[in-house]
């Protein structure tokens, strides 16, 4: 299979007419009568930016001609340049081929440092071109067949054999879409690569997810290596699959579970199919809608073990705990010091489970020390198994769906393979994409250090960027309005600055969530919650505002799609896929959008989607609008009853298996909105956003959520295209109007 990868040649004279351009070019032509494409260029440029191209070289060859050095200071400057252009390639590659060449200099001119990276020094015209240009290809094919850990590397080799497919899936290789036109648009949209290697489980040379033999079985260990875990899992069904089949391998019905109360809904989902009691830990919350931490005294055990005795089905029950499952890192990015929970719990639950899909890349960096799940020289608790199930694809290169399970035994325990994977396979399918495996295994191989530290240091540096741009924008409109980006006071003004000014600190202001244990959690600067103006963290109004629900829908319209919106804040990610151009693009579109705000721009002018799918908004202005929804979220003090609403207590009526058993067996009441209170749901209830279950099956609906309900349902009628989206409700047309109800348990 013919890849890309030119040898690059960096030479000022490459397109000279002397004796050194000549030689060059001269080389350059040999290699690529060998196959091999050719880059040439004339300088380095900036070394940064051009030392990124070790992702798409196989090689690089480097001049010292005479040109360079004929003076001691132009000789020292030539090393300097040279020296700094190395460390920048190794910082990212330590493998890919650098050779140096040149006239009459030998390593007697260079240094240790730079001689010792090297896989060739070349002397012009003392061996022909085609002789040197074979030596390079044969250091340059070497690297290349290093490059593809072990499952893609099989993945490969079977889609180019040519094998005749007579198993499924049955597009056999893709050739049954050829036989339509609607199928040729799709083959040719998605390649003939893709769907050779779309197979299923009965290609034994490519080994078995589902037991975790052959090369995905090595992949598997090489992730588990990479991530510094004692055992990997690929998961092809996403990080909410993975989830479940931790609970699944550990808890049985009538356990007692631990669980952050603003967890995934896939681990209420586990709740509700293990038949598990929960006991739930609250994270504290401020005005923005942003969730912080769940306050260490809720880690202490006998703090756990009050809450257990104040829950109905879980103060008679003798055993300890079976798990405890913590989202690290919450979606805005704040983080806990593991360490610090697993010495608090001591060995008082059986297991600790991590939901870390937001933070795979937390172990490629000492930034994150200890404030994620599994890591390089890090203690093994003494008795409980630690799980972190991780979202290769939310964070690194995997494709949808590719997740994975890392595993570290503790002192006394270690992992029951089998018996784990008897829950893998309850959740597994039995035909997994192989596209989403061959991810899994490329996105472990692209974070091995140095490369994969190097590419979370590029994240880090990027946002941070980020963030100084913005507040530079804010110091240049003086007393204009700008947004602010959520985050600690103090900024370095350049590089990284201080761990320690991202530790949250007690009673600080900027983060709102009140008296924090110190050194307990850290704020991940990658993740960028941006505040728009209209509400500050302690829940009070401005007179106007500019709600976030429509600065998104102009970013939208504008090319420019975030990760999630809140009442004044929206949230994107800086992954190791975002580079300058995206994050200036959007500070640019942010200053188009306060443009057209300060000078009220008609809608139908910068939101002409929005308008054409709703002509009511035709005559309403960008500022006005903004102003309209401003004043009824202040009518309601929506930013307070937001906050309440998911730190109300909630006391459970039932277990949540046995109200989701009502739901399956239709021993239910579809309950008008205005008549819930005190009814018992059937069903998760989850406000969008931010996507964090309100009520679960078993618990009762109280004055609080009733009168967020009510606050939707009129917000819906009002301001038609910007809904807000409740899964769980269920909405029918009653006399002409969208009324709203939910599944309780039947009386």
């Amino acid at each position: 299979m013919k890849f890309r990868f030119p040898i690059v040649i960096i030479d000022e004279d490459f397109r000279s007419e002397n004796a050194s351009g000549l030689g060059i070019r001269a080389l350059a032509e040999a290699i690529e009568q060998e196959g091999m494409e050719v880059l040439g260029v004339t300088s380095y440029g900036d070394l940064s930016s051009f030392a990124q191209q070790q992702s798409r070289a196989s090689g690089f060859i480097l001049s010292i001609d005479d040109e360079e050095f004929h003076s001691d200071e132009a000789a020292e400057h030539a090393v300097k340049q040279l020296r700094a252009f190395v460390e920048e390639i190794r910082w990212r590659n330590p493998d890919i081929p650098l050779f140096i060449y040149g006239e009459t200099r030998t390593s007697r001119h260079l240094p240790n440092d730079i001689l010792k990276e090297l896989h060739g020094f070349i002397h012009m015209f003392e061996d022909t071109p085609e002789f040197v240009a074979r030596y390079i290809i044969r250091e340059a094919k070497t690297y290349l067949d290093t490059l593809a850990p072990p499952f893609f590397r099989a993945l490969l080799n079977y889609a180019q054999d040519g094998s005749y497919s007579w198993h499924c899936p049955g597009h056999s290789g893709g050739v049954a879409f050829l036989k339509s036109p609607v199928g040729q648009m799709f083959h040719q949209f998605f390649g003939e690569n893709m769907l050779r290697s779309d197979v299923c489980n009965a290609v034994e040379e490519l080994g078995q997810l589902l037991d975790h033999t052959g090369p995905v079985a090595a992949s598997e260990r090489n992730a588990a290596r990479i991530f510094n875990s004692d055992h990997c899992f690929f998961v092809t069904n996403g990080t909410s699959t993975s989830n479940k089949m931790v609970w699944h391998a550990t808890v049985a019905p009538g356990d007692i579970v631990v669980v952050d109360r603003n967890c995934h809904k896939s681990i209420l989902h586990s709740i509700i199919m293990t038949g598990a009691i929960p006991v739930f830990l609250m994270p504290t919350r401020n005005h923005y809608g942003i969730i912080g931490p769940i306050p260490k005294e809720e880690f202490e055990p006998e703090n756990i073990r009050k809450k257990i005795e104040a829950n109905p089905f879980a103060k008679d029950v003798k055993t300890k705990p079976r798990i405890l499952t913590i989202t690290q890192s919450t979606y805005d990015g704040v983080l806990y010091n593991v360490e610090m929970i697993k010495d608090t719990l001591g060995d008082t639950i059986d297991t600790l489970h991590f939901d870390e899909a937001w933070l795979p890349h937390a172990t490629f960096h000492d930034f994150y020390q200890n404030m994620h799940a599994i890591g390089r020289d890090r203690p093994r608790p003494k008795d409980p198994l630690v799980f972190s199930t991780q979202s290769t694809h939310k964070m690194l290169a995997g494709l949808s769906q590719a997740s994975q399970i890392l595993v570290q035994e503790s002192e006394t325990r270690s992992l029951d393979r089998y018996r784990f994977n008897e829950a893998y396979l309850m959740h597994t399918s039995t035909s997994p994409q192989y596209a989403i495996i061959a991810s899994c295994d490329i996105a472990a191989a692209m974070m091995e250090p140095p490369g994969g530290t190097a590419l979370v240091e590029e994240s880090i540096f990027e946002s941070l960027d980020f963030r100084r741009a913005m507040r530079k924008v804010d110091e240049e409109y003086g007393d204009s309005w700008w947004f602010k980006v959520w985050g600690p006071d103090e900024l370095a003004d350049e590089g990284m600055g201080n761990r320690a000014d991202w530790l949250l600190k007690a009673n600080e202001r900027w983060h709102g969530f009140g008296n924090l244990a110190e050194g307990f959690n850290l704020l991940d600067p990658i993740k960028a919650t941006i505040i728009t103006p209209g509400l500050d963290v302690d829940g009070d109004f401005d007179d106007s505002g500019i709600p976030a629900a429509i600065v998104t829908k102009y970013l939208a319209e504008h090319g420019v799609i975030v990760e999630k919106t809140g009442l004044y804040s929206f949230f994107i990610m800086f992954t190791i896929g975002i580079t300058k151009g995206r994050w200036n693009t959007l500070v640019t579109a942010l200053q188009q959008f306060k443009d057209d705000y300060d000078k009220n721009q008609p809608l139908w002018r910068v939101l002409p989607e929005f308008v054409a799918a709703h002509p009511r908004y035709e005559r309403i202005g960008l500022r006005d609008l903004c102003q309209q929804i401003h004043d009824v979220y202040k009518a309601h003090d929506i930013a307070r009853l937001t906050t309440e609403m998911y730190t109300s207590n909630m006391v459970p009526a039932m277990k949540p298996t046995d109200a989701y058993a009502k739901m399956a067996h239709r021993e239910i009441e579809r309950v008008p909105l205005d008549e819930l209170e005190g009814r018992i749901t059937a069903i998760l209830l989850t406000p969008y956003p931010p996507g964090i279950p309100l009520l679960i099956p078993g618990e009762r609906f109280n004055k609080t959520i009733v009168q967020y309900l009510q606050f939707a349902r009129e917000f819906n009628e009002r301001f038609p295209g910007l809904k807000t989206d409740i899964h769980g409700l269920v909405e029918e047309e009653v006399d002409g109007r969208t009324a709203y109800f939910v599944d309780c348990v039947m009386l």
